[in-house]
């Protein structure tokens, strides 16, 4: 194979592999990588389980850490608001604006994505929950506070 960490995911897949071959006297030659410079990965001796652990535990821990640094960089990129996409074609006033001109007016999709220069996409997109078949925008009913509850 061209590199084992491609074939296998973690230490307890590149084992399978190993007691795989093992088990059916196949040779497992890695061409490149830490373990190209060994042949017959397959082998059932304690060097060559110890040079497979070790590599492999390396490569897990190298895999691990980049896990770690990706959830942290998406992390930092969601407290600073620019992560899952871009930013909405219309948004405060515009947005407002949009949504009043549709249920106060009747003003069409298409002669709003015209009068604001967006597309329809971006006009239903606006209207979420305006329109027929939609689900309804979140509504926030107040609680009652003590004096009132007590009437």
């Amino acid at each position: 194979m061209s590199e084992l960490f491609r074939l296998c995911r973690d230490l307890i897949d590149i084992h399978a592999v190993r007691d795989w071959c093992q088990a059916r006297g196949v040779a497992l030659r890695v061409l490149s990588g830490p373990l190209s410079n060994f042949h017959g990965l397959a082998a059932d001796d304690a060097t060559t389980a110890l040079l497979i652990n070790v590599i492999t535990a390396v490569g897990q821990f190298q895999r691990d850490l980049q896990n770690e640094l990706t959830a942290e960089g998406i992390a930092a990129a969601e407290a600073e608001g620019r992560y899952r996409g871009r930013p909405p074609a219309l948004a405060g006033a515009q947005l407002e604006e949009v949504r009043s001109a549709f249920t106060d007016h009747g003003t069409s999709i298409a002669a709003l994505a015209r009068a604001h220069g967006v597309s329809r996409a971006a006009i239903r997109t606006a209207l979420t929950g305006l329109l027929p078949g939609q689900p309804g925008l979140p509504v926030l009913i107040p609680t009652e506070g003590p004096a009132e509850a007590s009437g």
